[in-house]
């Protein structure tokens, strides 16, 4: 099941209609400090969750069509968040209230499963993260998220990519020549 599928789900069990928001280019879905209340399903556009430390910004994760993304931290422990969540184009995304959806994957043994799986899937992800940070080289970076996410290239404007990567957007694009 994919995530439109489950969420899909998850309105026919709420007996709720799905709630759209647009974020216009550059606006936070989210901001650091706040609870996150909501799980999102990017519709259209793209997300990036990033991290603010002093005067840097990192960028350490993407939401774009199809995908879920939230203030993961907040949204499991109910603290407050370490994240933004920043639209990188006007987006649209539906809302998944937090108690709700915790409701909803208990309601049913197939929903959990697939709830696990897509929980998985997002841990494999933030680990395949840490690998990249763990990686000094510029090449070996680009080439892994290359090998498990070249829709990313389509979705998000390169100097989004490149602060992800952590280098330079000229880096990355010498490296996209080669």
């Amino acid at each position: 099941m994919n995530p439109q599928e489950f969420i899909n789900k998850y309105f026919e069990w709420s007996k709720t209609s799905p709630t759209q928001v647009t974020i216009p280019r550059n606006e936070y879905l989210s901001k650091a400090g706040q609870v996150e209340k909501y799980l999102y399903l990017v519709i259209d556009g793209a997300i990036r969750a990033i991290y603010i430390s002093k005067d840097e910004e990192f960028t350490v994760r993407f939401g774009y069509k199809g995908s879920v993304i939230a203030s993961l931290d907040s949204f499991i422990t109910g603290k407050p968040s370490q994240f933004y969540l920043q639209a990188i184009r006007k987006t649209t995304v539906i809302k998944l209230e937090r108690s709700s959806y915790l409701e909803f994957i208990k309601s049913d043994p197939e929903i959990s499963t697939v709830h696990l799986e897509l929980m998985n899937d997002l841990l494999n992800s933030m680990l395949d993260r840490e690998i990249d940070l763990l990686t000094s080289s510029p090449l070996e970076r680009y080439e892994r998220i290359m090998e498990r996410s070249p829709q990313v290239f389509q979705e998000v404007p390169l100097k989004y990519i490149a602060s992800y990567l952590r280098m330079t957007p000229e880096t990355l694009s010498r490296l996209r020549k080669s």
